[in-house]
Order: C-alpha cells, then structure tokens, then sequence
C-alpha cells in the first residue's frame, strides 16, 4: 500500500510524509532498501551548486511607482536576461501595474497585490509565487547595472552561499542630497563598517536591499518575519541560527537611491534606532558594542555643546574634528565641495537619528517593559 502511495508521498513540501516514510524504513524490512531510502533523503537535499540556477527577483512596493519604473529601465540593460520578476504590491493607494504592464513584453514581469503587512511578509509573498530555486530581493528604490544578473550568476557558481548580499553605491546621475546620504550611510566615520559593504564584522548580514538566498532557506525558516523595520537582519540571524552560509559578493552591487528628502532621511534612521531594540529582544546575542556608538554621540554632543558654552570652548574641538573629517572625506570621495557640506548634515541625521531611536527604544520596550506593537505603533503600524 505505501509503495502505491509513494509518488504523493514522495513530495519535497510533504513534510509529514516524509517523517512517516522514514519511520517505516528504519521499522518495516519491507521497506528498508538502499534504492528507496536514497529517493527518500534526496528531497531533502539543498540545491547543488553544480546544478543550473534559476533566479527570481522579488521587489516589494509600496506608493513607489516612479521608482519601479526606473528599476524595471535599467534591469531591461541587463547582459544576462535569464530571470524573473516579481512585483508584490503591497496594499498602495498609487498602484504599479500599468508600469508592469508596459515591460511585460520586454522582461518576464508577474505582478501580484495584497493588502498592506510591511516588506517581509511582501516578500515571503512573493516566494511562495516564485518559479526559481534561488531568490533576489531588491528595494524598488535601486538601479541595477548591466552585469548585475551575471555577477551574481558568476558569485554562485564560482563561491556558492545558501544565501548573499551586496553592496551599494550612488550613481552619477543621483542628486547631490543622494549622494551625501549614501555616504552617511556608508561611512566607516559614521557606520563604523557594519552595514552592507563590509566584512569588517565577524559575520556578514545581508540587507534586503540587495539581498538573496536559496528556495530551500525559505521553506527552512518561513522566510521574512512580521517586522516592519530591522526584518532583513531578522531574517540573516534566523539564515545563521539554522546553519546556513552568508556571503558578500563584492562585484553584485546595484545603486540604491534611498531617500530624497532630510526628512525622510532623519525617519529611516530613527526607526533603524529603535529596530536595534527590537532585534535585541529578540536575539539578545544580537546587539554589540558598535550599536551603542550613535547614543554615545547624542550625549557627545550635548555634553560638548554644554561644556564649551559654560567652561571652554576647547571642549568642542573634537567634534569640529569630526565634523572636519567628515567634510574632507567626502569631498575628496565625490569630488564635489557641496556634497562634503551636506555629508555633514546628513552625517548628523544619520548617528544623531539612529541614537535618539535607539534610546527611545530603551526607554519603551527595556525601561517601561512595552512590547513591540503598543510601544511603536504609531512607528510602524499604521
């Protein structure tokens, strides 16, 4: 009778199925031959990096029209279009579609709404939908060059990882704004080399923005959770807790735009603040030394701008240093002396913003014991 059952049985999603094939194995003389069990164990295996990768790029949208018009412009150039994509709207009152619709005959496009629930759960959406065995999640604020496709392609063939990130840069057709906020973002001086480009940590964690991994990463972790900020880090320590590789590939990397406005901006980095936190709660193990950076330069500031005004003005030369660090550097990397000004600014925003959520965070969920959705609803849940 399982013999018949075999072929139903016999599904990789099958889990249960699964277990109970293998109880009889190891119980039923019947069963136990070498042919059977090695079908059976086969499903389980990950996919081999010998065998031909098929990608599916997912990109969640929400009231980003224009920007997805200008990602689907460039993933048209690309070198190697042997892939699909994905758009998950995700509950926008200003829909993509007819966007989508107007690449359909040029790229392989599926477009897919639902109603609101944040990035991750997009995602996962759009896995479940995916015909590839390996995924690429992209923000719809992001550029892809040419050779993007093939070098992520290359990376997996040459340095398989169950999953993948890369780096970003600015174009240089981004304004001057998207260029200094790309380099607060980027800096060693501001981020002390944690985020996407670097390996200066003791693990790499991809970031949803240019991000990826394997179809059997999904069906063993369930994909993104439910956060609305701070999920793609989620997702890389579930990726690391399960035993699962990370890798950066240096030479997969797309120009992310980010955000157009300080306002914008200064809201990013206060919510990347207070996701720290909730990261924390979760994963304990999670939060290091360098987090606690953007709270020490809050207080850094205020005590030199109190010191110096009531005992000596010498107390704010280390932050002009700082700030005369920042301005030269930059310039120097974008060859532009109002750029170097704005890094200033946007540099501020950047540690100065991620601190005070940071802080906030502390106050709420550690200090007053909220949990996630009462103390920040305001945040992310409406």
């Amino acid at each position: 009778m399982f013999l018949l059952l075999y072929p139903i049985l016999i599904k990789p999603e099958n889990g249960f199925a699964k277990c109970f094939l293998i109880f009889h194995l190891a119980y039923s003389p019947y069963f136990y031959n070498v042919f059977f069990l090695q079908e059976i164990i086969s499903t389980f295996r990950p996919l081999d990096p010998k065998s031909e990768i098929i990608l599916s790029l997912i990109v969640p949208v929400y009231n980003r029209a224009t920007e997805v018009e200008e990602l689907l412009a460039s993933l048209i150039d690309q070198v190697d279009k042997d892939f699909e994509m994905i758009i998950i709207e995700d509950g926008s009152s200003q829909r993509c579609e007819t966007i989508a619709e107007k690449y359909k005959s040029i790229l392989r496009i599926r477009y897919h709404y639902k109603s609101n629930s944040g990035p991750g759960l997009s995602r996962n959406e759009g896995c479940r939908i995916a015909k590839g065995n390996y995924f690429i999640f992209l923000d719809s604020d992001c550029v892809i060059p040419p050779e993007y496709i093939g070098e992520v392609k290359k990376n997996l063939t040459e340095c398989y990882s169950d999953a993948f990130g890369g780096p970003d840069k600015a174009h240089h057709d981004f304004s001057r704004l998207q260029k200094a906020i790309n380099y607060s973002m980027t800096s060693f001086l501001t981020t002390g080399g944690i985020r996407g480009g670097s390996e200066k940590m003791d693990k790499f964690y991809p970031r949803s923005f240019n991000m990826g991994y394997a179809r059997y990463v999904f069906e063993a972790t369930g994909g993104f959770s439910n956060l609305r900020f701070g999920e793609d880090i989620d997702m890389s320590l579930r990726i690391m807790k399960q035993g699962f590789s990370t890798c950066l590939y240096k030479t997969a990397w797309v120009y992310h735009k980010r955000r157009t406005s300080l306002k914008l901006f200064y809201k990013q980095v206060y919510n990347s603040g207070i996701a720290r936190i909730n990261l924390y709660r979760r994963y304990p193990v999670s939060l290091k030394l360098v987090h606690l950076l953007p709270l020490a330069f809050v207080f850094f500031v205020l005590a030199s701008a109190l010191l110096s005004a009531f005992i000596s003005v010498y107390f704010i030369l280390p932050l002009l240093g700082w700030i005369f660090l920042i301005f030269i550097d930059s310039t120097i990397r974008n060859g532009h002396l109002v750029i170097g000004l704005l890094s200033v600014i946007t540099s501020f925003i950047q540690v100065g913003g991620y601190g005070l959520g940071f802080f906030k965070a502390v106050w709420k969920r550690i200090i007053l014991g909220h949990d996630e959705f009462s103390a920040f609803k305001e945040n992310f849940y409406t």
